[in-house]
């Protein structure tokens, strides 16, 4: 499959629009708080992020395109076998597409944002000094 870029909308799935359009406005506790402390507005480092993005078959949490990143973040549920199953072939999916996948967990994300905040200011600089 053709790498994530611009000239693809980076996979954008048009189908999957409406779903990702509720799943916007009923976003988890953890989901809701990193938006709103780290990823909405440019707050990480100037990058824009999208969420509920719709990329190939799936609903990404965060998608910045400008960093190839997508950031999942994981509920209860995904303890479960067959969703951490699933999780990994959608992980492959979009890596093999170019992007990068980081996955917190609700609990890190609710009771230690300081810290998710720290993984990505550190994928941030290492993109940068890249050059990517």
């Amino acid at each position: 499959m053709q790498p994530a870029s611009t000239s693809n909308n980076y996979h954008y799935n048009k189908k999957l629009q409406s779903y990702a359009n509720s799943l916007r406005q009923n976003m988890t506790k953890a989901e809701a708080s990193l938006w709103k402390y780290v990823l909405r507005a440019g707050q990480l480092h100037g990058y824009k992020f999208r969420r509920q993005r719709p990329v190939l078959n799936y609903i990404a949490d965060f998608m910045c395109p400008e960093l190839m990143l997508i950031i999942e973040v994981d509920g209860i549920t995904h303890l479960d076998e067959d969703v951490v199953g699933n999780d990994e072939i959608r992980q492959k999916a979009l890596e093999n597409i170019g992007f990068t996948v980081l996955r917190f967990n609700d609990s890190e994300v609710l009771n230690d944002m300081r810290n998710v905040e720290r993984v990505l200011e550190a994928f941030v600089e290492e993109h940068e000094l890249k050059g990517n």
